[in-house]
């Protein structure tokens, strides 16, 4: 078996060694699932992926991700960076889209140059599946706020657009600031529900030019916090535009996320919400920040 070439990629990056740090292992196809995790485990970043086919496969890339505990069906940070990588790596020329194969389905990624290097990238999530409200109080207790101070206009829901959260409308800067999961009550509280990791949000932010500051937690994945999450800002996109929180089921803002914890991204969020359809997109800047080879 040959070694297995690999990027250090920042995505949702605002300059380097900003945004979420992701590796992306290139050639791939002939790893087992247990040299993939062991990888993933030893590189010990939210996510790693792997790129399974070095031709495409249906019109994509298969692509698998793994945390250092468990493989994903999904997940928005490494769709953005992995798209990136092939675009790098393997196909080696400006090209408008990549497709990757997950799981879940194919994910499409639409590429924007500047000056001839991509810049924007934006990923194409699956119609978003709405659950059934979780109780306040309870949800309250596990993140360590009051009631009062979730927006009471707004229900805390699951949402899944490939990889479900629960999302959870704060009030302030403050009470986001001071959320923090009480793993007693985390452990059985949520264990039952559509989905165990967690998004809060509040419209107070600390770039002005932003429209929403967010967390995310992730214990379940086994991240205590993601500094980037496209995927939980894709429910979070079609929550948004369901329920009109800027008064129009269409939805184009950028969120500020992964401040607390030292790396300060950037997403890009769009929706347009109707009873029938939903079509949500993640949009953000991947930056490489290194590459090497795995050695077998």
């Amino acid at each position: 078996m040959t070694n297995i070439p690999f990027l250090i990629l920042d995505v949702f990056a605002t300059g380097k060694y900003t945004g979420n740090q992701l590796a992306v292992c290139l050639n791939a196809g002939d790893l087992t699932d247990a040299q993939m995790q062991q990888i993933a485990r030893e590189i010990n970043f939210s996510e790693t992926t792997f790129v399974t086919s070095v031709e495409p496969v249906n019109g994509g890339y298969n692509t698998r991700i793994f945390t250092p505990t468990t493989e994903l069906p999904f997940a928005g940070h490494p769709t953005l960076g992995t798209a990136f990588a092939i675009e790098q790596e393997i196909v080696k020329n400006s090209v408008a889209r990549v497709n990757l194969n997950y799981q879940v389905g194919q994910i499409p990624v639409d590429l924007n140059y500047l000056d001839g290097e991509p810049d924007i990238l934006w990923m194409h999530q699956q119609q978003p599946k709405f659950y059934d409200a979780v109780d306040v109080e309870m949800l309250a207790a596990v993140i360590g706020v009051s009631p009062t101070d979730i927006d009471a206009r707004y229900p805390i829901e699951p949402v899944t657009t490939g990889l479900p959260f629960i999302i959870v409308p704060l009030k302030t800067m403050a009470a986001v600031s001071q959320a923090k999961l009480n793993l007693d009550l985390y452990a059985h509280s949520v264990a039952n529900l559509p989905a165990q990791a967690i998004l809060v949000f509040c419209p107070e932010t600390i770039d002005s030019s932003r429209q929403l500051h967010v967390r995310v937690f992730t214990e379940c994945f086994g991240i205590p916090e993601d500094p980037a999450t496209g995927s939980a800002n894709g429910c979070l996109a079609a929550y948004l535009a369901k329920y009109q929180y800027f008064g129009s089921p269409n939805l184009d803002i950028t969120v500020e996320q992964g401040i607390e914890i030292g790396r300060a991204s950037l997403l890009y969020l769009r929706a347009h919400y109707t009873p029938q359809n939903c079509p949500v997109s993640i949009g953000g800047k991947v930056i490489n920040i290194a590459k090497g080879e795995f050695i077998l």
